[in-house]
């Protein structure tokens, strides 16, 4: 029997000239028991499908994928239903095992025209300029690359409901965005990271970082991710949180919390701990290391304009959003 933890679907494969997986695209997926091949519905992409090779020299078939998401991805077809398991909200962020995704992955060049293999792409994109400035007397229609990474971007594959996106190519596919989410221009989000409710997007949330409903990642914010070398903590921010512009963290905010602008707090910075009966009693400030404060709530983070210290001192009340700002109807 199938457990819950198993996901499957039909996905439209990019297949290279040298046999490479350049994207998968999953227009329904489905978790739990994976139905026999008789009782399988067909894949539905009619004339989408091509096995012969483009002039991108790009195959496009159907696949018919089943992933045990609490295994190690197996290949890139695996990956790529990862993927939009978390884009289509049927999984959360760091609830999905993602080992092995850069080694299954491809880098592809991400183009106008669709994904292209990087070996021959030169010859590829002349091809397809030749063909599409046939017969016609205007300018040369070109190919424009969007990028080259081993991620595309979200919106090309999955749209979710009740969102705005400034800049479609910041948001990765794999992030999740609840609905009530506005990522403006400057906001990013990587894969396996997003919004658990309604927020404010204006910064950049790394993977594995997870924002609680009513939080604002404030404009050209940071959030410390685990990729390329960081920690293994998996930073997270509860609701009704604010991280300033232009601030940063390494730790974890728990609920109704405020990182002042310009602040970037880390698991060793010095954070000195205010408290008024201390100073009035004349007795010196407790100073402990930021992680010492992780997750905590009701904590407001900042810079002692006189002193220069990192204070963390008591608040009551979270942010509130704009309601109407964040009716993305």
């Amino acid at each position: 029997m199938e457990s819950s933890r198993t996901a499957w679907g039909w996905g439209l494969a990019s297949i290279s000239a040298a046999g490479d997986t350049l994207d998968v695209w999953y227009p329904k997926l489905e978790i739990g028991k994976v139905p026999e091949l008789s009782e399988r519905e067909d894949h539905g992409f009619g004339s989408l499908v091509h096995h012969e090779a483009d002039l991108r020299g790009v195959r496009r078939i159907p696949v018919f994928t089943v992933s045990r998401l609490d295994n190690p991805i197996e290949d890139a077809a695996d990956a790529y239903l990862r993927l939009h398991l978390l884009s289509m909200r049927l999984a959360k962020p760091n609830t999905l095992n993602l080992d092995g995704i850069f080694g299954a992955l491809t880098n592809v060049v991400w183009t106008n025209y669709g994904p292209f293999a990087v070996s021959d792409y030169g010859q590829r994109k002349m091809d397809v300029i030749q063909a599409a400035s046939k017969g016609g007397q205007g300018p040369v229609p070109d190919v424009n690359v969007l990028s080259i990474d081993k991620f595309p971007r979200m919106v090309d594959y999955v749209v979710p409901t009740g969102v705005r996106i400034g800049n479609a190519d910041r948001i990765r596919l794999g992030a999740y965005l609840s609905a009530g989410t506005t990522v403006m221009h400057e906001g990013f989000v990587n894969y396996n990271a997003g919004t658990l409710g309604t927020s404010m997007v204006e910064g950049r949330i790394s993977q594995g970082v997870v924002v609680g409903d009513g939080s604002d990642i404030g404009g050209g914010s940071s959030i410390m991710g685990t990729l390329s070398g960081g920690g293994r903590h998996r930073v997270t921010i509860g609701e009704h949180s604010l991280l300033g512009a232009n601030a940063g963290i390494g730790i974890s905010l728990g609920d109704q919390c405020v990182v002042e602008a310009g602040l970037y707090v880390t698991a060793g910075t010095k954070v000195t701990l205010h408290d008024k009966a201390k100073i009035a009693a004349g007795k010196p400030l407790d100073v402990v290391k930021g992680a010492e404060l992780s997750g905590r709530d009701h904590i407001l983070f900042m810079r002692n304009s006189v002193s220069g210290a990192v204070e963390a001192r008591s608040r009551v009340q979270g942010i509130e959003l704009n309601a109407q700002l964040h009716s993305n109807g």
